[in-house]
Order: structure tokens, then C-alpha cells, then sequence
């Protein structure tokens, strides 16, 4: 039975695919995309992540760790990253949850029974199981064996994939998913290693290739100020939807960085200054200059 690390799960989501779905967030992403989402989900390791309005400065955490990290003065928990070597035994013990692990070993077999437990809206909203990240296919056989068990259970599954990684890993997972949600973060190369640390070509052949081999997919564009949010990257995404033969369309969403309080939480410092937020107006001009090249319905926006 494949295991891997699992940084969330949650669910009754609704933005994740198709109906009511259960998203579970995959530890590890090959790319390193400044303006990220979800940085708890990046490393390949748990982590720990520290919510200061939490802390009750009740003191087990400076008890139990081993390196020395937490202390208390005048009633205030102080807590040095420095000396934290992320044995989350403090995490063990913080019942409040100010100090809470990300990344938890759970098998394939106990994701697919926690999203069994919805199975009930699945069938009525024509929802299922959404596995994200992270990467998914950078946790490749534990990635396939969610697949395989969630459809031999008769639960529809979606991936929400950055494309990036071997081409054997996404046409494995081919004929277990029934929709790739493939982010395309940008379409212009320089661009794009510069934002995410990752080649443009690659992701656009696997896309290519899970097309060929008929899996579903629909590109997902974060449209982030100063970065993508361009006619040249609107024209590029245009050009993709165009050539495959199984997109079923564009789906928009408006950048916010949602990501700085994590970063926060994370005890990371920003190396970049996150965008602005991607306003209303934007969006509904981006998609309706889409609509524009590949037709009214081939837009949707978030």
C-alpha cells in the first residue's frame, strides 16, 4: 500500500472541479513559484507553522523541546526559528493549535476513505475527489494509488497539476482521472523560469501528450499583475486551448496574495514582494478578450 505526505484535506469544496468535491493537498512541488498559494505545501518534508494570536503562553512548548526554541517572558511566548529543528514535538503538545504540523503520513487507502465519507454529495452534485498541492504527480506512486482506488470505488477524481515532471508519471495517471486541472502559469519562457524556477517547454509537451492520449483537461490561468496579466500571455493561452483536442476550456482566477500570511506562519521572509491583488475589472476584461479568441464558452471565471 503506497503511502505519502499529506499537507490538508478539506472539504465541501467547490472551486476544485466539477460539483461538491473533497481537495487533498499533496506535500512537495518541483516549482517555486514567488507569489505561491500554498508555500506550506512546497517542501517535500512536514513543517511547522506558528500562529502567534493562538498562543496562550501555557509553556508545554517550552518543556518539550529538545533545541530549545520556545521561552516565555513576562507572560509572552517567544519563539527562535533559528534553533528549530522541526521535530514538532512542540506541535504534539500545543492544544490550541498555535503551533500546528503540516505534512502527515497517511496511506491511499485512508484519503480515499476520508473522501468516501461524501460520497452522498458526490452523486448528487456530480463532485469527487481533487487531488492538489503541492504537486500530486511529484508524489507519483502514492499519486496513482489514490487514483486507482478512488475510481475502482466509483468516486470521480480531478488533479490539479502544474504539468511539470516526467511524461510517464501524467500518462500513468491518465486513464484513472477524469479531468486535469493543468495551471499554466505563464506562456512566455523567460518569464516563466524567471516566476517559477521551472522550463515552459516541458509542461506544455506533457500537456500535449496526456491530450493525445485522451485525458480531459482544462487550463487554469492565475492571472497575477506585473507577471501574467498581459494580452501577449492571454494570446499564448489562446494558442494552447486551440491545439488540443480534449480541453474543455479556460478556467480565470484572480491572483491574492493569499500566500504572505503563510509565509508568515512559516517563519519564511519574502525574497520577492508578492503582487497586488488582481482586481474584479481585470478579470472580467481578460476573460472577455479570451472570449474574444476561442468563443463565449470556452471562458470561465473565478
Amino acid at each position: 500500500m503506497a503511502s505519502g505526505l499529506v499537507s490538508d484535506i478539506q472539504r465541501f469544496c467547490t472551486h476544485d472541479g466539477p460539483g461538491i468535491r473533497t481537495t487533498v493537498f499533496l506535500k512537495g512541488c518541483p516549482l517555486d513559484c514567488f507569489w505561491c498559494h500554498n508555500p506550506e505545501s512546497k517542501s517535500f518534508a512536514p513543517g511547522l507553522l506558528y500562529t502567534a494570536h493562538l498562543c496562550i503562553a501555557c509553556g508545554y512548548c517550552v518543556e518539550c523541546c529538545p533545541e530549545h526554541a520556545h521561552s516565555i517572558f513576562n507572560d509572552e511566548h517567544h519563539f527562535d526559528r533559528t534553533r528549530c529543528r522541526e521535530c514538532l514535538a512542540c506541535a504534539d503538545e500545543c492544544y490550541t493549535g498555535a503551533l500546528e504540523q503540516v505534512g502527515r503520513e497517511m496511506t491511499a487507502a485512508q484519503v480515499v476513505a476520508v473522501a468516501e465519507k461524501d460520497r452522498a454529495f458526490y452523486e448528487e452534485s456530480g463532485g469527487g475527489l481533487t487531488l492538489s498541492g503541492g504537486e500530486p504527480a511529484a508524489q507519483p506512486e502514492f499519486a496513482l494509488e489514490i487514483c486507482s482506488l478512488a475510481k475502482a470505488a466509483g468516486i470521480s477524481v480531478c488533479i490539479e497539476t502544474c504539468g511539470f515532471g516526467p511524461a510517464e508519471r501524467f500518462l500513468s495517471l491518465a486513464p484513472h482521472v477524469d479531468l486535469f486541472l493543468w495551471d499554466l502559469k505563464d506562456t512566455d519562457e523567460a518569464r516563466h523560469l524567471a516566476s517559477t524556477g521551472a522550463v515552459l517547454a516541458p509542461i506544455l509537451e506533457n500537456l500535449r501528450r496526456v491530450d493525445r492520449a485522451g485525458g480531459t483537461t482544462v487550463l487554469r490561468c492565475v492571472l497575477i499583475p506585473d507577471v501574467n496579466l498581459n494580452q501577449q500571455h492571454l494570446d499564448g493561452v489562446a494558442a494552447v486551448f486551440r491545439s488540443l483536442a480534449n480541453c474543455g476550456g479556460i478556467e480565470l482566477l484572480a491572483y491574492h496574495p493569499l500566500g504572505a500570511s503563510k509565509l508568515e506562519r512559516l517563519g519564511i521572509e519574502c525574497t520577492r514582494p508578492l503582487p497586488a491583488a488582481c482586481a474584479p475589472d481585470e478579470l472580467v476584461s481578460a476573460a472577455n478578450y479570451l472570449r474574444g479568441l476561442v468563443g463565449e464558452s470556452g471562458v470561465i471565471e473565478r
